[in-house]
Formats: structure tokens, sequence, C-alpha cells
């Protein structure tokens, strides 16, 4: 019989935010079903005598507590011996983070691995969009500063965003094509993303919930003023929000979609009715502020679909 072990794959606790947090969210419901939780960050992943061994802590987390988690002990895990793997630490999608995607793809047919490591590893959260261009604003992928130039052109203003960033990080809004500014950033990210700006993303985005493909929720996120981000990390706040017909037919397709490519947990985000173009598979948020505003546990049912 398998252990019942939950090994999470996550950034230090000193960088994590109990209170929004998808993957404390996500742990603290399967202790409830008698659950160990064992939690490693990235670098104590290895392989060890053709066996892959994280280093890492037995945990317990508790809310009501103003440490929310307790260690119960050092230890070195086989992780064969879990029932589940999440890989939940932050991007960047670098090469840090995609050679554990190789390391644990060594295991993915012994242990549920939470998403499928090389799935993540060939979804490109934003040129994955690219099959969806037709629902998305007017968008491009290039480091050709004349296909830029023709872009800004076209389209005025417009939002520059890396490709292998995330949580609205280096996100710029230019009016007018600026050389100068352009040449540096792309030298900094090469290939970069210019969408046409949408300005009712000042209402708020939509993140919708994507789980072992069906559309499960939504949250809107509402812009701090003066701001056109709506990340949560950047101060915008959060809301409920239902999704119109055309947000729902998109989500179902995309959710399909990505259930082909053994994506289990999936957050993608609509302005304007429009997809932004991040297809979150690395380590998507959200779940515990929908609860929060909801009081629907998505937690819950995240469990019952892997059935925990």
């Amino acid at each position: 019989m398998i252990n019942k072990i939950v090994a999470i794959q996550g950034d230090h606790f000193s960088k994590i935010n109990p209170d929004t947090d998808t993957t404390i969210f996500l742990a603290n419901e399967i202790q409830s079903k008698n659950y160990k939780i064992f939690y490693y960050e990235p670098e104590n992943l290895s392989i060890v005598n053709s066996k892959v061994i994280a280093e890492g802590y037995f945990v317990k987390f508790n809310y009501r507590k103003k440490r929310f988690f307790k260690i119960f002990k050092k230890h070195k895990l086989n992780l064969v011996n879990c029932k589940f793997i999440l890989i939940r630490q932050d991007p960047p999608f670098n090469l840090k983070y995609i050679s554990t995607t190789y390391i644990l793809e060594t295991i993915k047919d012994k242990v549920k691995i939470i998403n499928d490591p090389s799935s993540i590893r060939n979804i490109s959260e934003k040129l994955y969009a690219i099959k969806y261009l037709k629902y998305m604003p007017p968008t491009i992928f290039s480091q050709n500063i004349d296909e830029i130039k023709k872009f800004f052109k076209k389209n005025e203003k417009v939002i520059l965003k890396p490709i292998h960033s995330f949580g609205g990080n280096d996100i710029h809004l230019l009016n007018e094509f600026n050389l100068k500014f352009i040449k540096k950033f792309i030298k900094k990210h090469e290939y970069i993303i210019c969408q046409k700006y949408l300005p009712k993303i000042n209402k708020g985005d939509k993140r919708v919930f994507l789980i072992n493909g069906k559309v499960m929720g939504a949250i809107s996120r509402v812009p701090k003023k003066g701001s056109f981000l709506s990340n949560m990390s950047k101060g915008a706040k959060p809301i409920n929000t239902q999704l119109t017909n055309i947000e729902k037919k998109i989500s179902k397709l995309v959710a399909k979609n990505l259930r082909k490519e053994n994506i289990f947990l999936a957050g993608i985000d609509f302005i304007d009715q429009k997809l932004n173009g991040d297809i979150n598979v690395t380590s998507p948020t959200g779940l515990k502020t929908f609860y929060d505003l909801s009081n629907i546990n998505l937690a819950k049912t995240f469990w019952k679909e892997l059935k925990a």
C-alpha cells in the first residue's frame, strides 16, 4: 500500500502568505484526510543511487495559529513512497525549474505528480496561447524591432511582457514606440509579447479555475487606482464575478485541451471577454481567495477529482 504522504515542492516558508496561498490551502484540506505533508524546496531534490530523493520536513499547517506551520522532523524521503507530489514553486520558468521537471519525470509512472512534469515543461505559459490567438487581443511574440514597430503603429497603446516572467513582473504599458526602451527590454528578456492595451482592465480581469478539464469557478481582480496590473501581489482587489457565455465557451475549450495535455490544475485570465494569453500551469493560484469570497472550497474538489 502506498503511504498516505503528499510531497510538496515549494518555495521557502518565508515567501508564503497563508492568507492567499493556494498550496497551503490544498495541503490544509488533505491533512483532514489523514495524509502527512512532506515539504521540500527545489534545490533539495536529487537523484542518488537511481532514486529520486528530497531533503525536507514533515509539516502540519494550521490557519488558526500565527505561525501557520509546524515542522515535525527533518527527513530524506524517497519520493516514490508518496501518493501525490505537488509542484508548487513559483516561476521564473528557468533552467532550475526545468531540471526539476526532468528529475521528477523519471518517477511519474510510480507517483501521481500535479501538474505532470513533462507537461509543464512543454507548455510555455505565454507561448501556449498561440493556439488561442483568435480569442485574444491583437498579440505578437517577437524580438524583431521592425515587427514590433509595425505593431505599435497599428495598435498605439501596447503592453510589453517577457515570455518567461510571472506575477505581473516586468510588464510595461507604452503609449508610443520607444526604440531605446524596447531594445533594452529585448536585450534583457529576448523574446517578448506585445499586446494591444485593453482599457477595460480598470474594471478588473477574471481568473478562471480549471480542474481536471472542467471549469470550476472564477474571481475578478481589480487593479489599484492608477495601475493596469490585476495581480493581487501588485495590490489588485479580488471580488466575486460571473463568467459571460463567451468566457464560458472559451474556458471549456481551454480546459478540455489542457486535460488532453495532462494538465490537472490551471488558471486562465480574461480581460474584457478576451483571453490575455497567460495559461497558468506551473503554480496556479487563487483557490483560497475564491473560497474567502464564495465559500466554495475548490481544495475539496481538487482532491476529490484526484480520488485522494
